[in-house]
Parts: C-alpha cells; structure tokens; sequence
C-alpha cells in the first residue's frame, strides 16, 4: 500500500470534484460520511475508488441530516472527517453544523453549490452563501473558504482541515457546480513536503485515564438549561471566533485602495471580474478588484479600508445580493455607494462585468 497518495508535485487535468478527493487525502482525511447530491456526487465516487487504497473509509448514510451527524460522530472518536452535499442537502445539515458548531467540533464540508430556491436545480449558482456562511440557529461561527479554481479547491482543501482542527470551528470549501464538473489544470503536491504541516487529530472522547482523576472531564454539550448558561457559550463562541479572526481572514485585492470603483465579487466570478478589471486597468480606466476568500470571516478591515477610498463598489454575484448583505453589514458607515449586478442562478462574463464598469465610469 502506497504512504502518501501524492509525493513531489505534479501537473494534472481534472474535474473538481476529482481535485477534492485527492486533496482530502493529502490532508490526511481518514472517512468522509455523505450522501448522493447532484454535483458533488463525483466527490464520493472518486473518494471510495481512493479510499480502499490508503486504509481510509466511507460511509453512505441514508440522507445528509445523517450524513452530518455521522461526520460529527467521527471527529468526536478523532478522525478527520468530512462530508460534501450541495443544496437541499446542504439546508438538512445544518442541524449538525449548528451542533458542532455549539460544541467547538472541527468538522470538515465542502460545498458544490446549485441553484436554489428549494430543489430548483442542479447547475451552477452563489445561492448557497447566506446558508453556508450563518445557517440554521446559532450565529455562523464557522470558517468560509470560497474558491475560484482548480487549484484553490486542492489548497483550501487542504487549509480547511487543518483550520478545522487548529481552531475547532466547523469549516467550509465553498465552490459550486461549475467548478464541480469542469475540467482544468493544476499542480497537486505533498503539503508537507511544501513546508505546510498537517494539524494533528485528536479524540474526543474515549481518552486513556479516568475522567476527573487522571484527566479533565470533557463536557461537550449543545443544550443548556437555562438563559443565562447559553448567553455565557455564546459569549464565549464569538470572544474566541473574533480572535482569530484577523488570523484567517484571506483577501485578494487588485488596486482596491486606490481606485474610483472597487468591484466585488466571489467565488468562479472573480474569474470574470478579475479579467473585466485588468483589461480596463490597462485603458486607463480608475476601477479596482476585492475579492473576499473566506466569506466568514471576512477580511473587514482591509474592506473597509477600500470601502472608504472607493466612490463607489460594485458587487457581482451569482445571486440576489446574498454577498452584498455580508459587504454591506462589514462596510456600514463608510463612503462608497453600493451598486449590484446580480444574475441569480446565472454565469457572469467578463464582457457583462466591463460593460457595467463603463456604465458607471461613464
């Protein structure tokens, strides 16, 4: 049997969701626990074809709520567990995110996004951000990693573990049916052998020694008896969530601090964005490019930063503003007007984006 499924670095020609597979197992990733969901159904089929071959494990549950618990079930005997769903599936886990997410549980979910409302369908949109970045009851106190390509889906992958299990916050790969399903190059590589250590697991329970004698009680709770209890976790939920904050927040930001016109936008949009905003750069044109990369936490700082040397922002999403209301809550108070370009369920071009940049350049 194979160590290492990936040793040195080497270039390949893949689907995403065949990148998430292998950059699972490059981030040690010992059982992922789903469920079939159209597009992330390739995540699972090529994970049980990887899994046998390196002494990893696979478990289809009867639906995603079980999915997620099962996931939650794993990280709690100490595996590196994951999960992926898209949609529907995506609204039925949330329960269990809601548990891990009151019981600091680290576990791992990538997100292939589809069109919503409801089952509505199984291509490509940026529907899923409200419900990933806060979800069901509690506060979202939860790690958003958007990716854009190929390759970020194999880095953040890999980030996403080792986030989960450094900080104990559930944590997301967001990323969506285009990304899903089309093929595209990128380099795969041993992280270790690039210098990024793998965050060990731990169990959390089942320990050697006699709780309270030869070690601390663990105490992992997601009911609580009475108001004051739960305003206590909670309070202590966001002191700790807000801490690291500054540390995991990610950005990638072209001129946007120096620009008349700062577009936004996330995600495979950021493709056509990014591409929109660098040929006009070129004619001369004052327009700058924020891309947040963790949705949750935001980089809020540095957007607002630009927020206020910007006369204006542009937010460019796959949905009808669901981006914009995380912009607009981290951005209150500063100068630049917010103007959307929003096409719910729909691919953006760069054509689309430049147009609108005149538009508002005049």
């Amino acid at each position: 049997m194979p160590e290492k499924p990936i040793k040195g670095e080497k270039r390949y020609f893949m689907t995403g969701n065949e990148v998430v597979a292998y950059a699972a197992l490059a981030a040690g990733a010992d059982i992922m626990y789903g469920y079939p969901i159209t597009p992330q159904n390739e995540i699972m089929h090529y994970w049980t074809r990887l899994a046998p071959r390196y002494g990893k494990d696979f478990l289809q549950t009867e639906d995603e709520l079980s999915a997620g618990f099962t996931t939650v079930g794993g990280v709690l005997a100490g595996k590196k567990s994951f999960t992926a769903t898209a949609g529907p599936g995506n609204t039925l886990m949330q329960e269990p995110v809601s548990m891990a997410e009151a019981m600091r549980l680290p576990i791992v979910v990538v997100i292939q996004q589809r069109g919503g409302p409801s089952t509505a369908t199984v291509i490509y949109s940026q529907q899923e951000v409200t419900m990933t970045t806060i979800g069901g009851n509690g506060e979202g106190f939860r790690i958003v990693y958007s990716t854009a390509t190929h390759q970020e889906l194999f880095d953040y992958t890999i980030k996403a573990f080792n986030a989960a299990w450094k900080y104990r916050f559930p944590t997301f790969v967001l990323g969506d049916g285009y990304q899903a399903k089309m093929r595209e190059s990128l380099t795969m590589y041993d992280p270790e052998e690039k210098g990024i250590p793998i965050v060990p697991s731990e169990p959390y329970v089942g320990k050697p020694g006699v709780p309270g004698v030869d070690r601390p009680p663990g105490q992992y709770r997601n009911t609580y008896n009475v108001e004051e209890e739960l305003y206590e976790v909670v309070e202590n939920l966001a002191r700790d969530f807000n801490a690291i904050a500054p540390e995991v927040a990610e950005y990638e930001s072209l001129e946007a601090g120096r620009s008349d016109l700062v577009v936004v936008s996330h995600g495979v949009i950021s493709r056509a964005v990014k591409e929109a905003v660098s040929e006009l750069r070129e004619a001369g044109a004052s327009v700058g490019y924020f891309r947040p990369v963790t949705l949750r936490p935001l980089a809020e700082k540095e957007l607002r930063d630009a927020a206020n040397k910007a006369k204006a922002m542009l937010l460019v999403e796959s949905a009808n503003g669901q981006m914009a209301r995380l912009i607009k809550d981290a951005a209150y108070g500063c100068k630049a007007e917010m103007i959307p370009l929003y096409k719910p369920g729909m691919g953006i071009t760069a054509e689309e984006v430049a147009a609108k940049i005149r538009s508002i350049l005049g």
